[in-house]
């Protein structure tokens, strides 16, 4: 019974998954390009999808956490993990050391998991290639999401597995990558300073960070430690709230604030030829306000939208204008 309610939940969550790519991509298939710019790129499934249509594919995010992922999954054209480079991560995963590397993930994770996760992300820097590295890294994360999707409540419904066998499962069940023979990057920059320098791109796909005031708990909990493992500590947040002051995914206490941040993106997108921008409805900013904002810098060609309320309580809203 508890099995049937954890699998109900989890294919709810990959239904929606399903159903934001399917709402984007329906989308996206009625411009024409050749090549497109994700300067908040996320999860990777976008991008990694994009490549199949034979689009040159340029990723960006701020996070290392996303940069990782686009790496593994968008610029990689042909590395996969063998079983000998599974082996070298999964290398003493359990041993406990001298002292953790990176003893945040106390914080987030008993002591037993904490030692997996820290000997993971060490052995992974002894993978022979940069995108068999992302590759690890990217399962990892996975492995968190995992242990992240159960909570107190709940916990007693954790298989009991060890960690590096849902890491195996995880790695069998990873899709093999996609090669378009085309020149795909990722970089971990302000998404100003990657728009300002992309050129000869067809289309940019802006999907606009919810404001950092709105964001949910859990989600932020799931982001934070991401990135804290991927940088192996926690005392790079000062400096990082520094570097990203005044950007749009920075904090923001008022929507003026906001739509001002989206404005001096567009201003600085006036180069390439057509935007789509992704937004979501979730009250703090209307979709008139987003038009409106869109609008002063360029003609508005199509609104789409997408009513996900019946679980997430949103609906999201994809903006098309071209110069």
């Amino acid at each position: 019974m508890a099995e049937n309610v954890l699998m109900q939940n989890q294919n709810a969550l990959n239904a929606v998954g399903i159903g934001w790519l399917g709402f984007e991509l329906n989308v996206l298939r009625r411009l024409k390009f050749q090549s497109i710019a994700l300067p908040l790129s996320g999860e990777p499934q976008l991008g990694h999808y994009l490549k199949r249509w034979d689009a040159r594919v340029s990723a960006n995010d701020p996070a290392q956490w996303a940069w990782t992922k686009s790496q593994a999954f968008i610029e990689n054209n042909c590395d996969s993990l063998t079983e000998e480079d599974i082996a070298t991560v999964l290398d003493d995963a359990y041993v406990p050391r001298n002292y953790f590397r990176n003893p945040t993930l106390l914080t987030w994770f008993n002591e037993t998991d904490a030692w997996w996760f820290d000997n993971v992300r060490a052995n992974a820097d002894r993978l022979s290639s940069p995108y068999k590295r992302a590759l690890a890294l990217a399962l990892g994360m996975s492995v968190g999401d995992y242990v992240f999707s159960f909570n107190l409540d709940t916990r007693d419904l954790r298989q009991p597995l060890s960690l590096s066998n849902v890491f195996r499962r995880l790695w069998h069940t990873t899709l093999p990558p996609v090669n378009n023979l085309r020149r795909n990057t990722s970089s971990n920059r302000s998404a100003k300073a990657f728009v300002a320098e992309m050129q000869d791109t067809d289309v940019m796909f802006l999907r606009l960070p919810r404001p950092a005031r709105s964001s949910d708990s859990r989600n932020g909990r799931v982001i934070n430690w991401r990135e804290e493992w991927i940088r192996q500590g926690k005392g790079f947040w000062s400096e990082l709230a520094r570097d990203r002051g005044g950007k749009l995914d920075s904090y923001v206490e008022t929507k003026e604030q906001y739509l001002g941040l989206i404005d001096d993106l567009l201003h600085t997108a006036a180069h390439i030829p057509v935007w789509a921008l992704e937004a979501v409805s979730d009250g703090f900013v209307s979709t008139d306000e987003l038009v409106e904002c869109v609008s002063n810098t360029r003609k508005i060609d199509a609104i789409y939208s997408k009513d996900f309320s019946e679980l997430l309580g949103i609906q999201a809203v994809i903006i098309t204008a071209a110069a």
